[in-house]
C-alpha cells in the first residue's frame, strides 16, 4: 500500500454545488445582479454534461453562468426540484462557521469564540457585543453552513457541495446531522431527502421571509437511522431495510391426510387442524365429511372400493378397528362437540 501525507486534507473531487438562489441581471447596468431567493435547487458546475444530467433528472434549462466577482464562466440549471434524494459520505460531512468575504477573498472565519486567520478572540464580538448578530451581514461575519453529499444518479464519482448562510438552515442541519453521527459514529453512507422550506421570522416589528435546507434521514423508519452503520446497498437502496413477510409455509394436503385415515374420527381431526390454521373452507369441509362418511361404510376413500381396505379388515380375532356409523347424520365424538358435518355424502364420494 502506498504512503499518505499525514497532514493533508483528504476529500472526494467536488463536481459541482447545489444553490438555493440566484441572481438576474439588474435593469441598471451600473449596478450588481439582483439575488433571487428559489423555491427550487439550482445546480452548478464547470463540466457542462453534469448540469445536463441534473437538468435531464429534475428538470429545467442548462445555461451558461459566471458568478458575480470572477472571470470563468459555469454551467448551471434551475431545476423544478424542490426536494431529492441524496447520500452523505461517511465522516462528518459538515462544515460550519462564521464568515465574512470581499473581493480578496474570506477575510474572516470565526468558530463563535475564536476568529481562525487571526488567532484572535471573536472580532465581531468585540466590536459590536452580544447583539452583533443583529446587525447587517456588511458588517459581520455570517453563519455559512456547507455540506457534501453524493447524487447516485449522477455521473461520475465525487460530491456536490450545498452551502447556506442561513441561522435558522445551520441549526437544523448540525442537530439533524449529529443525532445521525451519534447514532452511526460517522462509519457508513447515510441517505437522505433534502427540500427547501420556506421560513419566516419577526424582528423588530418586522416579518422576513427566508428559505431554509431541510437534510433529514431517507429511511422506512426512525429504528433504521439510529441503529449503527448502514451498508452500501442500504444506503443506495433504503427499501431493502424494510421488513419482509414471512413466507408463507406450503398448505398440507388435507384430503390426502383424510383418504388415508382409518376411522372417521380421524378424518375429523383432520378438519378440526385444518380449521385451526384458517384453512377451514366450506368446499374443504363437505370433501372431507364425504370421505368419512365413505371410510365409516366401508368405503377406501383412494379407490372407492368397498370392502378392500387392509387396515380396515377385521383383526385376528373378528374384530373391526373402524367405527361403524349409520345412514343418519352422526353426533360428533365428544371432543370435538363443536363441529357439524354437513349432510352425507353418497357412497363412494370420498373417492376423488
Amino acid at each position: 500500500m502506498g504512503s499518505r501525507i499525514l497532514t493533508m486534507q483528504r476529500q472526494a473531487a467536488e463536481l459541482g454545488r447545489i444553490r438555493t438562489g440566484y441572481s438576474r441581471p439588474n435593469p441598471d447596468p451600473k449596478k450588481r445582479p439582483i439575488p433571487v431567493k428559489s423555491e427550487t435547487f439550482v445546480f452548478t458546475s464547470h463540466r457542462r454534461n453534469y448540469v445536463a444530467a441534473a437538468a435531464e433528472l429534475w428538470g429545467g434549462e442548462v445555461e451558461q453562468w459566471t458568478p458575480q466577482n470572477q472571470s470563468i464562466a459555469q454551467f448551471r440549471v434551475i431545476s423544478q426540484a424542490q426536494q431529492i434524494e441524496a447520500i452523505l459520505p461517511a465522516g462528518d460531512p459538515l462544515s460550519q462557521s462564521y464568515e465574512m468575504w470581499s473581493g480578496g477573498g474570506c477575510a474572516r472565519r470565526c468558530d463563535g469564540e475564536t476568529e481562525k486567520l487571526s488567532r484572535k478572540p471573536c472580532l465581531c464580538l468585540a466590536q459590536f457585543g452580544d447583539e452583533w448578530h443583529l446587525r447587517s451581514a456588511r458588517e459581520v461575519c455570517r453563519p455559512t453552513s456547507r455540506i457534501n453529499v453524493m447524487l447516485a444518479d449522477m455521473p461520475d464519482l465525487g460530491v456536490w457541495r450545498l452551502e447556506s448562510k442561513s441561522y435558522y438552515a445551520a441549526d437544523a442541519m448540525a442537530g439533524g446531522l449529529d443525532i445521525v453521527l451519534q447514532a452511526t459514529g460517522g462509519e457508513s453512507l447515510m441517505p437522505v431527502r433534502m427540500w427547501i422550506e420556506q421560513r419566516s421570522a419577526v424582528r423588530n416589528g418586522k416579518t422576513k421571509n427566508f428559505p431554509v435546507v431541510m437534510v433529514v434521514p431517507s429511511l422506512p423508519k426512525l429504528r433504521h437511522a439510529l441503529s449503527g452503520p448502514l451498508s452500501t446497498a442500504a444506503a443506495l437502496d433504503p427499501g431493502v431495510l424494510v421488513e419482509r413477510p414471512a413466507i408463507e409455509a406450503p398448505r398440507p394436503d388435507y384430503l390426502d391426510e383424510a383418504r388415508r385415515c382409518r376411522t372417521a374420527d380421524d378424518v375429523l381431526a383432520v378438519w378440526q387442524r385444518a380449521r385451526a390454521a384458517g384453512h377451514g373452507s366450506d368446499e374443504l369441509r363437505d370433501d372431507l365429511k364425504a370421505i368419512a362418511d365413505d371410510i365409516a361404510k366401508g368405503i377406501d376413500p383412494r379407490s372407492g372400493e368397498v370392502g378392500d381396505q387392509d387396515e380396515g379388515g377385521p383383526d385376528d380375532e373378528g374384530v373391526y378397528d373402524a367405527e361403524v356409523v349409520g345412514e343418519s347424520e352422526a353426533e360428533p365424538p365428544a371432543a370435538y362437540v363443536s363441529t357439524v358435518w354437513p349432510e352425507a355424502a353418497r357412497p363412494g364420494g370420498g373417492g376423488r
